[in-house]
């Protein structure tokens, strides 16, 4: 048996360790003090202490958790410490339960360890908890940190694994629970399984989009929909059971809306239009104009401006929204603009549509090409319209009229400069084979003038690049003029 002096012994151990524990949560408050606790990995040493009989211990050495959880660089310490499950199991005490589920919140908010999550008890008490709350308001806490880990695909299978799936739908369409919608929208991003058990509240969905509805409600309900890329689903019969088309184009106009909501309609434009009839019905009621009046509004906005090019990207794809684009907008203007876009995935979205629309048409397949030569090859056009130009600003390189080779016109629009197949001759034939021979060896200068050249001026010869090739770059070097 254990003897009186053994737990009186224990007891002033568990006394010490309190005000310890204590004294170390007073001090956590201050910077330079959570610097020193994860200098010294004191992250390590509490989570011995965890789980504890001790109830006082355990509530401090919690407290002390959660003042070094703020910190990003202690919560990594945590999550290697192994406290996920361990703070996961104490969430069934309900006297400890708030303070486990803020620590785990807290940790939640890291991408990193959100998958750690799901090979732990974590998600089925929580869930547990969330139908526990029946009709009554969540715990901005618990209801906060399920959003977060809804964020991740296979946390978002385990939340829909049973009827889970279907009591948040319950949930979140009678109480018009914004936060419910918020999780129902984070799970119906992934890919996979739980995107198709979507399909059996599509129609809900829809329904909720009227003008009596919370603005914020409505932001969550479509951006739900606009999450459903399902193949196997009908927009057309839902864009017209649920007369979604006119809802649409009201809401693209600049100030209808707030903007978040806007943004979710010009998502959700963008899903739809993955069906050629769907993209046929918005292009017949003008959404293709609207877009491009707010493009114009939100330029400075990059995730509008990518958003509605991707809406031009998925209406390409169809004839009918491909002729409308091509012949009746201005949008391909628009897209040559975003070409250079300092964002880099506007870039790459602008240059997937261009292609699409330069190989359907022929005219706009020009003007895309020669937008991309004068930007990969700025640099070297600049140097031959400077050089152009002698020192006293006149130019030197004329012509048997008298009239320089440049002038005022554009040396794109120059055949004469072309390469021939043989790359240096033009197809005129106007250099000379002497002269190509002394090209190769290196006689520039020595041989005679360019043909038409005045005499005793230096040779400046300035051939042509060929034209990129479509979807292609060319890059110059410091000292010679791009090739193909």
């Amino acid at each position: 048996m254990e003897g009186e002096g053994q737990r009186r012994g224990r007891d002033i151990g568990r006394g010490v360790q309190e005000l310890v524990v204590s004294f170390l949560k007073n001090l956590s408050i201050f910077l330079e003090n959570k610097k020193d606790m994860a200098e010294t990995y004191a992250v390590e040493k509490l989570a011995r202490l965890l789980p504890c009989k001790h109830e006082d211990l355990l509530n401090t050495t919690l407290r002390l958790l959660l003042n070094l959880s703020f910190d990003t660089g202690l919560r990594s310490q945590m999550v290697q410490a192994g406290l996920i499950p361990k703070l996961s199991s104490l969430l069934a005490d309900e006297s400890q339960r708030q303070l486990c589920m803020c620590i785990l919140y807290h940790i939640s908010v890291d991408d990193r360890f959100k998958s750690m999550f799901a090979y732990t008890d974590c998600i089925p008490q929580l869930m547990k908890m969330l139908f526990d709350c029946g009709e009554s308001p969540m715990d901005p806490e618990l209801i906060s940190f399920c959003i977060n880990l809804a964020a991740n695909k296979r946390n978002a299978q385990v939340i829909c694994e049973g009827n889970g799936l279907k009591m948040l739908m319950k949930r979140g369409l009678k109480l018009k629970d914004v936060l419910t919608m918020k999780m129902i929208r984070n799970v119906s991003q992934h890919d996979g399984p739980t995107k198709n058990l979507f399909i059996d509240y599509v129609g809900d969905l829809a329904a909720q989009t009227g003008v009596q509805e919370r603005e914020e409600y409505v932001i969550e309900c479509l951006g739900t929909l606009a999450n459903l890329t399902i193949p196997d689903l009908d927009w057309e019969l839902v864009l017209k059971e649920y007369n979604l088309v006119p809802f649409l184009k009201d809401h693209l106009k600049p100030g209808s809306a707030e903007d978040d909501l806007i943004l979710e309609v010009v998502i959700m434009i963008g899903t739809v239009s993955m069906d050629d009839s769907c993209a046929a019905m918005m292009a017949k009621s003008g959404i293709i104009s609207a877009l491009i009046e707010l493009l114009n509004s939100q330029q400075e906005d990059d995730e509008f401006v990518c958003q509605i090019v991707y809406v031009f990207y998925q209406m390409v794809f169809h004839q009918a929204t491909r002729d409308v684009i091509i012949k009746d907008t201005q949008a391909p203007a628009y897209l040559i603009d975003l070409m250079h876009d300092k964002n880099a995935e506007i870039r790459k979205v602008c240059d997937n549509t261009l292609d699409i629309i330069a190989e359907y048409d022929e005219e706009w397949g020009r003007k895309i090409q020669s937008e991309k030569f004068r930007w990969h090859n700025s640099q070297w056009l600049e140097m031959v319209d400077n050089r152009a130009m002698g020192d006293d600003g006149e130019p030197f390189m004329y012509g048997d009229d008298g009239e320089p080779f440049m002038h005022n016109g554009d040396i794109l629009e120059r055949p004469d400069l072309f390469y021939s197949a043989d790359g240096i001759i033009p197809a005129d034939s106007t250099i000379s084979p002497e002269f190509f021979i002394g090209y190769q060896n290196g006689d520039m200068g020595q041989a005679g003038g360019f043909p038409g050249s005045r005499s005793g001026v230096g040779l400046h010869l300035y051939p042509h690049p060929l034209e990129a090739p479509l979807g292609g770059e060319l890059h110059l070097s410091p000292s010679t003029p791009p090739f193909e």
